[in-house]
C-alpha cells in the first residue's frame, strides 16, 4: 500500500464563497482523491463557491457542508487554498476562524498556500511556528509571532498539529506531496487507534 493511501478518509478543504484561486482548491483536492481520500468543500454559506483565476472569475464549486455543521473529528485534516480575497473574506468570519483552531487544537494536520496562512494568524496559532506564504504575508506572519522562511513547501510538527506551508501555485507539487504524507499519517494514527 502506498505511503500516501488516505483509504477513504475525509479532508476538509475551507474556502470563501467567493475569490479562492481555482488551481489552489482543485489541485491539493485533486491529489487528495488519487490518494484514495474524500475531499469536502466546507464554506460560511450553502450554494456555490466562485473560484477566481488570479483577477478573472474561473468556474464555480459547489459547496458540500457549511462551516456550522463541521467537526475536526469528522476528517482527517485541512486544507486552507489561497487567492487574494478568499482568506481576506475568511477572516472575518468568527466561526471559520474557530474552525481553523479547533483542527490545530485535534492535533490534526492543516495545510496552507499563498494568502492563506493569515488564517493561521486569525486562528492565533501562528506563533513559533515555522511557515512560508505568498511574500507579502511576510511581515504578518513575523508579527504574529510565526518564524518566517522562503521555500516551497515548510513542514512545521513544532506545535499541537502539522502545519504544511507553501508560497504559491509554483509551489503546489511539494505542497501536495507534503500534504498527502500528512494526511496518510494522521490517518494511520486514527485508525490505530480505533
Amino acid at each position: 500500500m502506498p505511503t500516501n493511501h488516505l483509504d477513504g478518509a475525509a479532508v476538509a478543504f475551507l474556502v470563501a464563497n467567493e475569490g479562492v484561486e481555482q488551481v489552489e482548491l482543485t489541485e491539493p483536492w485533486k491529489a487528495v482523491e488519487q490518494a484514495g481520500g474524500r475531499p469536502v468543500l466546507v464554506a460560511p454559506e450553502s450554494g456555490d463557491v466562485q473560484a477566481f483565476d488570479h483577477l478573472d472569475k474561473a468556474d464555480t464549486f459547489t459547496v458540500d457542508r457549511t462551516v456550522p455543521d463541521v467537526s475536526p473529528h469528522d476528517f482527517v485534516g485541512l486544507v486552507l487554498p489561497g487567492g487574494v480575497a478568499n482568506p481576506d473574506q475568511l477572516r472575518t468570519d468568527p466561526h471559520a476562524v474557530n474552525l481553523v483552531r479547533t483542527f490545530v487544537d485535534a492535533g490534526k494536520p492543516v495545510a496552507a498556500i499563498c494568502h492563506a496562512p493569515w488564517m493561521l494568524i486569525d486562528a492565533a496559532v501562528a506563533r513559533n511556528r515555522l511557515l512560508t506564504s505568498w511574500p507579502s504575508l511576510r511581515i504578518d506572519l513575523r508579527n504574529a509571532g510565526a518564524n518566517w522562511v522562503d521555500a516551497e513547501v515548510m513542514v512545521c510538527r513544532n506545535g499541537p498539529n502539522t502545519l504544511i506551508t507553501s508560497r504559491n501555485p509554483g509551489d503546489l507539487p511539494a505542497f501536495c506531496g507534503a500534504l498527502l504524507e500528512e494526511l496518510a499519517g494522521a490517518r494511520e494514527r486514527t485508525a490505530t487507534r480505533s
